[in-house]
């Protein structure tokens, strides 16, 4: 079993800077994919941006790609998503996903990932 705890969000003004944590408890994450989704009011939960744990490659929505960036860190077990240059439409609950049985690749479908965080807000001011 994985415990996923997210912390970083809040309220930021369009253009600015976030940067959301997912710290994990409860096993080592070798050859876990690890990721972020978001669900905005009224929207489906969407794919983020994804992180293999071993060898770190990774894998973003269209969306974000060039203004958020994944990462993490062993010793901490903790995958960062680095968000810049906001923008109102990425205001949503952020949640930090877990899959420990992929071999290749990142899932972009929510039921692929075996755990999940509680999530935690992200709001964003025009």
């Amino acid at each position: 079993q994985v415990q996923l705890v997210e912390s970083g969000g809040g309220l930021v003004q369009a253009g600015g800077s976030l940067r959301l944590s997912c710290t994990a408890s409860g096993r080592t994450l070798s050859n876990y994919v690890m990721g972020w989704f978001r669900r905005a009011p009224g929207k489906e939960r969407e794919f983020v941006a994804a992180i293999r744990w071993t060898g770190g490659r990774t894998y973003y929505d269209d969306s974000v790609e060039g203004r958020f960036t994944i990462s993490r860190d062993n010793a901490k077990n903790t995958v960062y998503l680095l968000m810049n240059n906001l923008k109102p439409e990425d205001a949503a609950v952020y949640y930090c996903v877990a899959d420990p049985r992929r071999l290749v690749g990142a899932s972009r479908v929510f039921s692929s990932y075996h755990y999940w965080g509680q999530g935690t807000q992200v709001t964003v001011s025009s």
